[in-house]
């Protein structure tokens, strides 16, 4: 099994998530993420699917896609040649001994404090999810109080395969 990121530029019609997300459960397709955003022209959204199969199974999803009515362009975002992030906001139980310890550690992940209370603080980090993940290890002896990550997101590098539209 591999993943595989696609990017999707849809038109921004009512229920094109739900058709898109549709097309996978009635094919029992995994998703691993999945998140949608308006473009610089609100007439289309773009939308980034991870997902997960055999390279049979990753070349039907695309050919399914491809076939509905509101997408109009699929790219797959390779390692290589795009640039794919992710976004996780983490609310943790802090002391005031344990403040400037996790502020610390937050900095050397290049994260933001985005609030701060007497009992917690919500980090900001961004990055490839190998960051994510060793940020969360180094959380481990604090108290994760919620968690909420987008999942990943990415565009092509450079401006060969820029798709314009009218």
């Amino acid at each position: 099994m591999r993943k595989q990121v696609l990017s999707l530029l849809v038109e921004n019609n009512p229920g094109v998530t739900s058709r898109i997300s549709g097309l996978f459960s009635r094919r029992g397709y995994n998703i691993d993420s999945f998140s949608s955003g308006v473009t610089a022209d609100p007439r289309y959204t773009r939308i980034t699917i991870v997902a997960s199969g055999e390279e049979p199974i990753l070349e039907q999803i695309e050919k399914q896609l491809a076939k509905l009515e509101d997408v109009l362009d699929i790219k797959i975002l390779k390692p290589s040649s795009s640039v794919t992030r992710e976004l996780v906001l983490i609310k943790v139980r802090v002391t005031a001994e344990q403040r400037q310890n996790l502020i610390s550690i937050t900095n050397v992940f290049q994260g933001k404090i985005v609030d701060v209370t007497l009992d917690s603080m919500i980090i900001e980090l961004t990055g490839k999810k190998r960051k994510l993940s060793a940020f969360l290890d180094l959380l481990e002896g604090y108290e994760i109080l919620e968690l909420a990550r987008t999942g990943i997101t990415g565009l092509t590098r450079g401006s060969g395969d820029v798709v314009f539209l009218d």
